[in-house]
């Protein structure tokens, strides 16, 4: 049987796995060439210096990629698939490469015209990966970051889903407005963060007056960096939760993301009566990959 190469490809790093056809991960690399910084001829030179001695002459081992490498600033676009779908179930492109040893599709990412205009790319493989394992899910899978996205799942399809553009705002607040100076430093303040989340969340309409609070706290009252940062984070994600209140209420609630990030939504939830799940990001990813790789090369789920 051959080997085959799992591919990983976002905006700030390229994740590569090298993997057999009973699924065993044989080596796995990381390099910092995420498509934020390459050109489409600079794809294949910054794939091969990683996989280079995974190939063989005479033999043309297939890879499967997902992520930002297929946006239209990427290596070649993959146009999005429309929900509903199936997410391992979407016809890839191939990349043009020019090494004979190698064959790469690269897999579209997902959009939604109604209830909203709405885009991902790279999520819908780590939510293929959790229905691999868990075919008969029927609810939301929540996956926490820059762009946080709510999405509905039933009968092994993506019905619909939202973006609530969360960690934007946290890395936009925090750095380059006037909060900045009040957020510099280490630390953290569990109850300072369930305080504003919970504010936030039962009355969002309080969110543009409490902001201002954050610095003025710390000028007035000498806040620490670590209580305006975890409030700041809390207020956010309250503000997410109320917007996502229609996604989450009353359903079975999956977290697929960063683990420290998904443990705060998981607490949000908790505190409104959701037990939520967490879900291994990077195993998700792995899984969807194999999971699209079957699909593409013809095998069966």
């Amino acid at each position: 049987m051959s080997d085959w190469i799992a591919i990983d490809w976002g905006t700030s790093n390229l994740r590569v796995w090298l993997v057999s056809e009973s699924g065993e991960v044989r080596d796995h690399r990381l390099s910092d060439k995420g498509m934020g910084q390459l050109e489409p001829a600079g794809f294949e030179p910054a794939l091969n210096a990683l996989i280079d001695d995974w190939l063989s002459e005479g033999e043309v081992t297939q890879a499967v990629a997902c992520g930002m490498v297929g946006a239209r600033k990427g290596w070649i676009e993959a146009p999005y698939a429309a929900v509903p779908c199936k997410p391992e179930q979407t016809d890839g492109v191939q990349a043009p490469v020019t090494d004979p040893r190698l064959s790469v599709t690269i897999l579209p990412g997902l959009s939604q015209i109604t209830p909203s205009a709405n885009v991902m790319r790279g999520e819908e493989t780590q939510i293929a990966g959790y229905l691999a394992a868990n075919p008969r899910f029927d609810g939301v899978i929540c996956m926490p970051g820059t762009h946080t996205k709510w999405v509905n799942v039933s009968a092994g399809k993506v019905d619909s889903f939202q973006t609530c553009m969360t960690g934007e705002l946290f890395a936009l607040l925090s750095k380059q407005s006037v909060l900045r100076h009040s957020l510099s430093g280490d630390g953290w303040s569990d109850d300072a963060f369930d305080a504003a989340l919970s504010e936030c969340l039962t009355r969002p309409a309080s969110f543009g007056a409490r902001l201002f609070e954050l610095r003025a706290a710390d000028l007035l009252q000498g806040q620490a960096a670590a209580d305006a940062k975890a409030r700041l984070s809390g207020m956010l994600i309250g503000l997410e939760l109320a917007s996502a209140k229609a996604y989450w209420l009353g359903q079975q609630v999956v977290l697929i993301g960063d683990a420290r990030l998904s443990a705060l939504y998981q607490k949000g939830l908790g505190a409104q009566g959701m037990a939520a799940t967490l879900a291994d990001a990077t195993a998700m990813t792995l899984a969807g990959l194999g999971a699209a790789y079957k699909y593409q090369t013809g095998g069966t789920e």
